[in-house]
């Protein structure tokens, strides 16, 4: 049993340490129901959550995600400018960034083509948004689509 201030008050019977928890007018949480015997701490159970919650919020927001730019073989200069902004944001916000050139028709002929146009934009993204980056998976081509997957380069 561990009081609210985080003091040890020993083993003792489950009615009695609901009472001690009456007591202060705090809840009587299981922390470590495993061991033997098993840990209670008096604490208010309702804070306890909302930190928890907290806490696993914080970790949701901090952890990478793979984010998707769609591009064609013949997309516009400005759309691609804009395109390569919204990568750039995602990257950086710490995020991987995975470009997927979708062909139709006749533009699947030339696929080789186009998976070298796809790694040339990468390496003009990297110095027109001096944004560094490295490629985690190279421009290539998988049926109607070719992918290549970026992340910011680690500054440290």
């Amino acid at each position: 049993m561990i009081s609210p201030d985080g003091e040890q008050l020993g083993i003792m019977h489950p009615n009695e340490a609901r009472d001690k928890a009456k007591e202060f007018g705090l809840d009587l949480v299981e922390v470590a129901p495993n061991s033997r015997p098993p840990v209670c701490r008096i604490m208010d159970f309702g804070k306890y959550q909302y930190d928890q919650s907290k806490k696993a919020a914080a970790s949701r927001s901090t952890r990478v995600q793979l984010k998707t730019v769609q591009l064609r073989p013949n997309t516009d200069d400005h759309d691609m400018d804009v395109k390569l902004r919204r990568a750039k944001k995602f990257l950086e916000g710490g995020n991987q960034v995975r470009f997927v050139m979708r062909m139709r028709g006749r533009e699947r002929a030339y696929t080789q083509r186009w998976v070298e146009h796809l790694g040339e934009l990468l390496a003009d993204f990297s110095e027109n948004y001096e944004t560094p980056i490295n490629v985690v998976s190279s421009p290539r081509g998988e049926g109607w689509r070719i992918h290549a997957i970026v992340e910011p380069a680690s500054t440290s």
